[in-house]
């Protein structure tokens, strides 16, 4: 068997069961085992990319040792839409304010703007925002969606109210 057989079954073997930075690891040390051209032959045998194989030899050799229910350094990942940009909850603020119901001194307001339209009106004025983040933003500033009841489908209160045709013709 070729090094890059031997690799692709090792890696179809242990790839479903290896996390992110568990297989980041076992890439990197199969690449410092195989020594000249490994990162070359690691990658063309699991298409894990270079730059991956990469960070995994700098963890081993990296004195510092993540903890075990860590995957990423601390900060790794995206930064929050706040942190990004800190004018966000203020442009939010001021196209719901607007439509805004319930009592301004009241911790509980809400609104009857969607999510999905509010971040369509943000995206509009140049923030690229999605509705799950604007519904999360709304969440901490204290606002919750409220539908028109009337718009609402589903059991009518009164079922008297609404007869059918056949209904009234006999009355």
């Amino acid at each position: 068997m070729t090094t890059i057989s031997i690799l692709q079954a090792k890696y179809a073997a242990l790839a479903p069961h290896l996390d992110e930075r568990a297989l980041r690891i076992w890439a990197a040390t199969e690449a410092k085992v195989i020594g000249y051209k490994g990162i070359t032959r690691v990658h063309n045998a699991t298409k894990i990319a270079r730059s991956t194989i990469h960070r995994g030899l700098d963890e081993l050799e990296s004195p510092d040792i993540l903890a075990v229910e860590r995957i990423r350094k601390p900060g790794g990942g995206r930064k929050k839409r706040v942190e990004r940009d800190p004018a966000f909850p203020e442009k939010l603020e001021r196209l719901v304010e607007p439509m805004a119901r319930g009592d301004p001194e009241s911790p509980l307001r809400w609104t009857c703007k969607s999510a999905r339209r509010l971040a369509g009106e943000l995206r509009q004025q140049g923030t690229i925002v999605g509705r799950q983040t604007v519904a999360q933003q709304l969440k901490d500033m204290k606002y919750r969606l409220q539908g028109n009841r009337k718009t609402e489908e589903g059991q009518q209160d009164c079922p008297d109210r609404f007869m059918s045709a056949a209904a009234t013709s006999a009355l």
